[in-house]
């Protein structure tokens, strides 16, 4: 069968890839499982043996999840338990995800008791839930993957562990199933109960704006009025002079939380800067295109780069 689209997520790293190990199906996916790996780092999957097909691993200090791909996209994997004589799971056209983590609240307190650094996903951190959502718009835009999810309850842990909550599909559902679902759902002697009451329908919502932002043209420039305009081109030329240069704490952001390579966190946060500075207001509309501003017009960003770099590094030092 062909394998079309992409087969690995772009800047995926594929330094723990198994297929040559543990060849899979060849099929076109249309449904992806999500499970919790209830770990803190990346698993070793016994060499492959149990991989999925990609592991996202939370980068901490740069509030980003690192994608290792396993198994190409349009290849099965092997985290879930697919016996020869029931339903296929693994090869029912089946894409896997493992959140390095922990859905199960116990976990969590220990954890967190003992200072050990981790997301609990049913509570996960928004930069977490926008980024896995950066990959399930890349499921739907390189591989059909529908941005809907199973009409079955997503329980929490560990209600959601065993087959008998209502939450499991049966074997006709999952034949037929396309789109989101989590662990706890999948049938055929699969009892986990990853990845609990994660908040998919965030990621879903998250992935929904990216893709609506791919295929929807920006604003005209005659919707805004002269001072948004003048404001627009000033936060997309510091966000440009901050992306480029890495020139992050002589701006004064030594003190938050903005990871220096995160062009929209900059652009949200220069634009709380110069409104209180200059009393102008964007829309919602106006700063969620503004990273598409300033990949599309780095020109125009660099010619007033400095003048505004100038003003603002005046006004912070006062």
């Amino acid at each position: 069968m062909a394998m079309t689209g992409q087969q690995f997520f772009p800047g995926a790293s594929t330094a723990y890839r198994y297929d040559s190990a543990y060849p899979g199906a060849r099929m076109e996916i249309n449904c992806c499982v999500t499970h919790t790996t209830e770990g803190t780092s990346l698993p070793s999957y016994g060499g492959g043996a149990s991989a999925p097909n990609v592991t996202l691993v939370p980068d901490f200090s740069r509030k980003r999840l690192i994608v290792y791909g396993h198994f190409p996209a349009d290849m099965s994997a092997r985290a879930l338990v697919d016996r020869a004589d029931g339903p296929t799971t693994n090869r029912n056209n089946c894409h896997q995800v493992e959140l390095v983590g922990t859905c199960d609240p116990a976990t969590h307190a220990k954890w967190e008791a003992a200072g050990r650094l981790h997301i609990y996903w049913p509570e996960a951190p928004e930069w977490a839930l926008r980024d896995y959502a950066r990959y399930v718009a890349w499921l739907y835009t390189e591989h059909g993957v529908p941005l809907t999810l199973t009409k079955r309850p997503w329980l929490p842990y560990p209600r959601s562990y065993g087959s008998a909550n209502g939450q499991r599909m049966t074997s006709t559902e999952w034949a037929t199933f396309t789109g989101h679902c989590g662990h706890q759902h999948v049938p055929e002697g699969n009892d986990h109960g990853d990845p609990g009451n994660t908040r998919m329908d965030l990621v879903i919502a998250y992935a929904r704006a990216l893709v609506d932002g791919l295929n929807t043209p920006p604003p005209e420039e005659e919707d805004m009025t002269p001072e948004q305009d003048a404001l627009l081109k000033k936060v997309a030329s510091q966000a440009n002079a901050l992306y480029s240069e890495r020139r992050y704490y002589s701006w004064g952001y030594e003190n938050t939380n903005v990871d220096p390579r995160d062009t929209y966190g900059i652009l949200t946060d220069i634009d709380k800067r110069l409104q209180a500075l200059e009393g102008v207001e964007l829309t919602d509309a106006q700063v969620a295109t503004l990273a598409d501003k300033v990949a599309s017009s780095p020109s125009l960003a660099n010619r007033i780069a400095e003048l505004v770099a100038e003003k603002l590094a005046a006004r912070l030092a006062q």
